[in-house]
C-alpha cells in the first residue's frame, strides 16, 4: 500500500470520508471527545482527502477569509488543522503530501503563510517540513500543542 493520491474534497461523500478518518484518529485513538472534534468551522473549511485502492488514508483542513483570520489575527495566514493519517498509512508520506497540497490551496486564495497548532509530538514533522514553533506549550483537548507557522 504506497500508492495514494491526495485532492480536495469535493463533495458530500468525500467530506465524509474525511470525517471518517478524523473519527479514527482523533476520537478513537486519541481519545478527543467528538464534541470537540468537529466544529463549526468544517463547513467553510476546504478540505483535503488521501485515498488509496485501500480507501481513505488521511484528511486535513484549511480555514482561509475570516476563519483563518479569526484563529490567526492576519488576513493573509490561512489555518491548517485537523490532519490526520490512518494507523496503516503512517510512515508513508500521506501526511507530508496533505500538508503540501494544502500549502497548495493557501497559495491559490492568496495566502502568505500557514498557520497550525501542533501536537508537540508531532513538532518534529512539522519542522521538517518548514513550520517554526512560536509562542508556550498549551493545552488542546487536553493534548499538549504549539503553534507553528511556515512562509508560503
Amino acid at each position: 500500500m504506497t500508492a495514494f493520491q491526495v485532492r480536495l474534497a469535493a463533495d458530500a461523500a468525500d467530506r465524509e470520508a474525511c470525517f471518517a478518518v478524523r473519527r479514527q484518529v482523533f476520537v478513537v485513538e486519541q481519545r478527543v471527545p467528538e464534541d470537540l472534534e468537529y466544529d463549526a468551522y468544517d463547513a467553510t473549511a476546504l478540505h483535503v482527502l488521501a485515498e488509496g485502492a485501500e480507501g481513505p488514508l488521511g484528511t486535513g483542513r484549511l480555514l482561509h477569509g475570516p476563519e483563518a483570520l479569526a484563529k490567526t489575527g492576519d488576513a493573509g495566514v490561512g489555518s491548517l488543522g485537523r490532519l490526520a493519517v490512518t494507523a496503516a498509512a503512517r510512515g508513508l508520506g500521506v501526511g507530508a503530501a496533505l500538508v503540501r497540497a494544502i500549502e497548495d490551496a493557501a497559495r491559490a486564495h492568496g495566502l502568505t503563510a500557514v498557520d497550525l497548532h501542533a501536537q508537540t509530538r508531532a513538532l518534529g514533522f512539522y519542522e521538517r517540513l518548514g513550520y517554526e514553533a512560536y509562542g508556550p506549550e498549551f493545552p488542546d483537548a487536553g493534548i499538549a500543542h504549539r503553534a507553528m507557522r511556515r512562509a508560503l
